[in-house]
Order: structure tokens, then C-alpha cells, then sequence
């Protein structure tokens, strides 16, 4: 398997009120392309401070987060959230006054990604994942909270990184629909994609390739 992203001695700490904490304690762990990563625990048990770094919504306060042979600070935080990572949110954090299309194509020009058919591209993978051409055109805000995250996911989707985190993507779903957005997950990891899952649920988890959580500030197999 390729190494895609590695931590690498890493320290993250975060402050809340007047106080420190270390979530991740001079820890290294290595994630691998064609796999799934279920990382397991509680919010403040450093679950999410591994999917801020791998996403590179933060940089660690010692060690590095290297990807693919880089120094993620090296690249630039920026540069690799647009270009290297994409990142998947409880809440879907869409831009509501658009359409589903509108919300990808988006992402696409963001990105700077180039295609012959940005229109086609877009709608192709909106419908792979179960809008149907109309709901494509409808106003988010309009659509129920499901397809919401499955736009969600076709955003990360469209900017064709090897590299996708999720932050909780199933909470605010149901047990089918859960499911089957972790099924979606999982097909694109087993198409060569890394991914990186944070939840609270042992049995989505137990579904990945590879159970994670944290202990004493050290990510660890389960």
C-alpha cells in the first residue's frame, strides 16, 4: 500500500477558557491509499484534533504532518486544503442560497480543477449518488437532510484528492442512511482514495478497514 499521509511525532494541544489540553501527544501513525480509517472516541479525546491536522485545518504545536514525502506546513496549510485534502462535515456546510450543481461546480472553480465538461462532470457524480436530475437544480435548503450530506460528499468527491476526511458524517443521520453514506466512503477508499472517519459510533468503525482511537494522546490500533 502507498503512504499518503503520515503524523509524525506530533503534539496538538487546544485551549479551552484559561486552560491548555493536549489531545495528541508525540504521536506517529502512517495512512495508507486503498483504505478506510475509523477513528473511534469522544470529542475531546483527540478524535477530532487527528481529522483538523489530516485536513490541515490546523498545524500541529510539535512534530509534522508529512504528505506524500511533504511537510503539510511546507506546502502551505492553504495550498493543500484546496489542492491535497477534502473534508466532509457533520453539518454539510453547504452554501444554501445554491443548487446542489451550483454548490459542485463551485468547489470545481475553487479547486481550479479543469475539465472538458464541468456541467457533465458535476451532474455525473450527483446522480451516482442518488439525486435525480431535478433535485440537482433544487435549492439545497429545500432538500432533506440525506441528500444534503450525499452533496456533501460529491463536493469532496469533485476535487478527485487522494485524501478525504470526515468528521462525524453520520451524525445527524439515520441508521439506513448512515450506512449507506459509509458504504460511499468505503467504495472510494477500496478506488484507491484514503480516507479518514471520525465518529462515535464502535459499530460504523468496526465497519472500516482499520479501527482507530486515542489513548494517553496516542493514536492506536484497535
Amino acid at each position: 500500500m502507498e503512504n499518503v499521509l503520515e503524523f509524525k511525532n506530533v503534539t496538538y494541544t487546544y485551549q479551552n477558557y484559561k486552560n491548555q489540553y493536549v489531545s495528541l501527544k508525540n504521536t506517529s501513525y502512517s495512512f495508507d491509499k486503498g483504505k478506510i480509517y475509523g477513528v473511534v472516541g469522544s470529542d475531546d479525546s483527540g478524535k477530532i484534533a487527528t481529522v483538523i491536522l489530516a485536513a490541515g485545518l490546523d498545524k500541529p504545536a510539535n512534530g509534522k504532518v508529512i504528505y506524500k514525502g511533504n511537510d503539510v506546513t511546507k506546502i502551505g496549510l492553504s495550498k493543500y486544503r484546496r489542492n491535497d485534502s477534502a473534508i466532509i462535515f457533520k453539518s454539510s456546510n453547504l452554501i444554501y442560497y445554491l443548487n446542489a450543481y451550483e454548490n459542485i461546480l463551485a468547489t470545481l472553480k475553487i479547486a481550479k480543477i479543469k475539465v472538458s465538461n464541468k456541467k457533465k462532470y458535476c451532474l455525473n457524480i450527483l446522480e451516482k449518488l442518488g439525486l435525480s436530475k431535478k433535485q440537482c437544480f433544487e435549492s439545497v435548503d429545500n432538500l432533506p437532510v440525506n441528500l444534503q450530506q450525499r452533496v456533501a460528499l460529491a463536493r469532496a468527491i469533485v476535487k478527485n484528492t487522494d485524501l478525504i476526511l470526515a468528521d462525524e458524517p453520520t451524525g445527524n443521520l439515520d441508521e439506513k442512511d448512515s450506512q449507506e453514506f459509509l458504504d460511499d466512503l468505503i467504495t472510494l477508499a477500496h478506488q484507491g482514495r484514503c480516507v479518514i472517519v471520525s465518529t462515535c459510533s464502535p459499530s460504523l468503525a468496526a465497519k472500516c478497514d482499520v479501527q482507530l482511537r486515542i489513548q494517553n494522546g496516542q493514536i492506536i490500533e484497535i
